[in-house]
């Protein structure tokens, strides 16, 4: 059993949901902050300063994408979605509103547990990144505007280099449709999602082994991508 991995306020209305995700947590070394409804969240994540926020977005009181607001005033901590909501908008709504990671009931623990230690280990990264980074055997050196696998160098185009930036700025992450797009076009092509398959696929084919079955730049169905395996150099 680890010591102090770390504090997380835990948002959700249900005693046994609470109880079961609290005991894997506090298992795993982590200090656990309850609330029960949208307000008494707020509080705990204002009071309690946490390292990480679990949330639901169902609860009794406000609707929980209202907490993401309220938390993104004044502070960046990580926040991970934990809700039965399973229509695609609410993924969207809720990472675009500022949330780091969405996850459906019913859930795994380890699944939970891995996707708390890659937004926390994301965020100890967070302002110590040269902005150079390995995946496997690619080397990617974002202020030279470089990439390399196994020695060879590999040319991106502008808007390439703009959504792998993007990316990897928030390796873990998923970024939103409409926040590549954003990054990659504007924000007059949010609709243009046409563009950002076309991008992303040609984006794979340079820097995967297999673009048909990608290890680093995954696709979260009808909300966007995510990089993973990432480490800085």
């Amino acid at each position: 059993m680890l010591d102090h991995a770390g504090n997380i306020v835990f948002v959700e209305d249900d005693a046994h949901i609470r109880k079961l995700v609290r005991g894997a947590l506090e298992q795993e070394g982590f200090i656990v902050h309850e609330a029960r409804t949208a307000r008494e969240g707020m509080v705990e994540a204002g009071t309690r300063k946490p390292d990480l926020v679990i949330l639901d977005l169902g609860l009794p009181d406000l609707d929980g994408k209202q907490v993401i607001t309220d938390i993104r005033s004044w502070s960046d901590v990580p926040i991970v979605i934990l809700s039965a909501r399973t229509q695609e908008t609410e993924k969207v709504e809720a990472l675009n509103a500022g949330a780091d990671d969405y996850l459906t009931k019913p859930f795994g623990m380890p699944e939970l547990l891995a996707r708390i230690r890659v937004q926390l280990r994301r965020r100890s990264q967070a302002g110590t990144t040269t902005g150079r980074f390995r995946l496997g055997e690619l080397f990617i050196d974002l202020p030279g505007r470089t990439v390399s696998k196994r020695g060879e160098a590999i040319h991106l185009t502008q808007i390439e280099h703009r959504l792998l930036a993007t990316l990897l700025r928030d390796a873990g992450r998923v970024i939103t449709h409409r926040q590549l797009l954003v990054a990659g076009w504007g924000p007059s092509h949010t609709d243009d999602h046409h563009y950002l398959r076309i991008y992303m696929q040609r984006l794979r084919q340079k820097l995967e082994d297999d673009a048909a079955q990608p290890r680093y730049l995954l696709t979260e169905i009808g909300v966007g991508y995510r990089v993973v395996d990432v480490e800085p150099d």
